[in-house]
């Protein structure tokens, strides 16, 4: 197996990091880190530039819509991957994330299954 998939779970929901993190590591090919606020996020993207980035919406700080919007208008970060990982599941919302260039939607409460066949997915697709 080839080198670790970098994941960055961004969310201010202390159990919602830790479920999807929970599910994440149990395939043991990823490296998870965390983020609490669009901020932090920023910073740790621009640092650490993640393969994969799981993105709440409501976040302090910087919303989710305004840092997938930042990642993607910005050359060397343009290419990691974006879910939008949140609790407002209208179809306007996934509508403006798919706009603004997140790769995936998902909506809460999610399938711990689901989330981690996407995962897989997006990433399969990464590393080749």
């Amino acid at each position: 197996m080839g080198e670790k998939i970098k994941i960055l779970i961004a969310d201010d929901e202390d159990s919602l990091r830790t479920l999807v993190r929970a599910v994440l590591e149990a395939e043991d090919k990823y490296i998870i880190e965390e983020a609490i606020d669009g901020d932090e996020v920023m910073i740790r993207v621009k640092a650490d530039k993640p393969d994969l980035l799981i993105l709440d919406i409501m976040m302090p700080g910087q919303s989710g819509f305004e840092v997938c919007e930042k990642i993607k208008q910005t050359p060397e970060l343009k290419d990691i991957k974006v879910i939008i990982l949140t609790a407002k599941g209208q179809a306007t919302e996934e509508k403006w994330a798919q706009s603004i260039g997140a790769d995936h939607f998902i909506s809460k409460p999610f399938s711990p299954l689901e989330l981690l066949e996407l995962v897989n997915s997006v990433t399969s697709k990464a590393s080749t």
